[in-house]
């Protein structure tokens, strides 16, 4: 799986220096420990950048063909529940964000399939994105310019920092400023053009 998750991130290489790429784990750190399922044929991360905060759920399935029919993927006979789970990482990742800011920050999903298999599309999910890990860096440039890059760089010191995940409430940081100088959003003066 670290082969399928660093061939995603090779790509994620062509995106430039806008973009920063934190890796994030996915289960709660409120235990005492966190041992990896030797079973789980997922990776994950977060792409940070000028489109916004992309939680990418990447899911290897080699050579074996993908069916892909709204939120039901089926490889093998089996649907696993990739989407629902791309779904919940990102709604995860979601709440600790807005938390430790203060601020509302919303992270879009995305479904990464690594493997040379033939993947066949019967009609998209909703509310999450679909990619293979050939076209992963062209998907999240296509989301256009959302933010700064003042605000992607402060976005990814956030979600590096480990008491990020690790207040099982999703407290805030309590040395972490949004604004420099002890300022809030409502003390900031609006931009005029």
């Amino acid at each position: 799986m670290e082969a399928a998750g660093a061939r995603a991130l090779t790509r994620l290489d062509r995106l430039g220096s806008a973009w920063h790429i934190v890796d994030w784990p996915r289960t709660d750190l409120s235990q005492s420990y966190y041992e990896p399922d030797p079973a789980d044929d997922r990776a994950g991360f977060l792409a940070i950048g000028p489109g916004g905060v992309y939680a990418v759920t990447v899911a290897d399935h080699g050579r074996s063909r993908v069916l892909i029919a709204g939120d039901v993927v089926q490889i093998n006979g089996k649907r696993p529940q990739y989407v629902v789970e791309a779904r919940r990482d990102a709604k995860r990742a979601a709440k600790a964000l807005s938390a430790a800011v203060g601020l509302n920050v919303p992270v879009t999903p995305v479904l990464t399939f690594v493997g040379s298999g033939v993947i066949s599309v019967h009609g998209l999910p909703k509310d999450c994105l679909v990619a293979t890990d050939r076209e992963l860096d062209r998907l999240l440039l296509a989301g256009g310019a959302r933010i700064s890059a003042a605000t992607a760089s402060k976005l990814s010191a956030v979600a590096s920092n480990p008491s990020t995940w690790a207040n099982a409430p999703y407290r805030p940081s309590g040395d972490y400023r949004w604004y420099s100088n002890g300022q809030t959003a409502a003390d900031k003066r609006p931009t005029r053009r």
